[in-house]
């Protein structure tokens, strides 16, 4: 039984680290719930039902500031859904030290690409987006969500910018609003297999809702280009713990 003071803090912090880097926070959920005992099938589904709270408080402070671009979400989302359902049922069947070791390999490549890209849009210069790449990036971060139950926030941002060309206040708050319905709907799958903890992810949720509306609150307040070292730095650690998992398990 998760204490309710610890669960206070621990979705404090971690919906913090989410509405700042518009991630979900999943790579934290995960394990911290392996850490107090639930076996990792429902960690996965009970972090995605945590994400869908954190996202929609994140996603909330978002759209107040103007920073989600609507027609990217959506379109996203269009992509993100189907994949997710497909990731939440390949999660039980795939090796999950492939897939592990895969993602870890592919989130050290995005942060490096991430992190030399020039960020926003000049003075007078209207704002650039490629929507023929968004897509893409709704497979790519539906199948991640799915399959690992890692917010595919760790993939929408950074290729919301690299490849969309969204700056990076926009791809945060746009991937805040895009992980809500991700998440819903991979919860709703995970539910169907009986993979969520409900007591947890209550217990979690008043930490997670009040964390998300802070860190949303904190994004304009960095300079993009430090934004984007630790949000690379970020991806990175989430990399190397994949990894290593991975590796335990060869």
């Amino acid at each position: 039984m998760l204490n309710p003071v610890i669960a206070v803090l621990i979705g404090t912090f971690i919906g913090t680290v989410a509405g700042l880097f518009g991630t979900g926070g999943g790579f934290l959920i995960v394990p911290s719930l392996v850490f107090l005992g639930l076996p990792i099938h429902v960690a996965i589904g009970t972090s995605l039902a945590c994400i869908t709270i954190s996202s929609l408080s994140s996603a909330y402070a978002h759209i107040r500031a103007g920073r989600v671009l609507y027609r990217v979400a959506f379109l996203k989302e269009a992509f993100s859904i189907p994949a997710a359902v497909l990731g939440a049922y390949l999660s039980g069947i795939l090796d999950s030290r492939v897939l592990e070791a895969a993602f870890g390999l592919l989130l050290i490549y995005v942060a490096y690409v991430f992190v030399r890209r020039n960020d926003g849009i000049k003075g007078g210069e209207a704002l650039k987006i490629n929507y023929g790449k968004v897509p893409l990036i709704g497979t790519l971060s539906g199948l991640a969500s799915g399959l690992l139950g890692v917010s595919g926030g760790v993939l929408n941002v950074p290729l919301f910018h690299t490849l969309a060309g969204l700056p990076v206040n926009y791809a945060v708050g746009t991937s805040s609003l895009a992980l809500f319905f991700t998440a819903l709907v991979g919860t709703a799958t995970h539910l169907t297999l009986g993979q969520v903890d409900i007591q947890a992810a209550l217990l979690l949720s008043p930490g997670l809702i009040m964390g998300a509306a802070i860190g949303a609150r904190l994004v304009p307040k960095l300079h993009p280009r430090r934004f984007k070292i630790l949000f690379s730095a970020l991806l990175i650690l989430v990399a190397v713990r994949l990894l290593l998992r991975a590796l335990k398990g060869f």
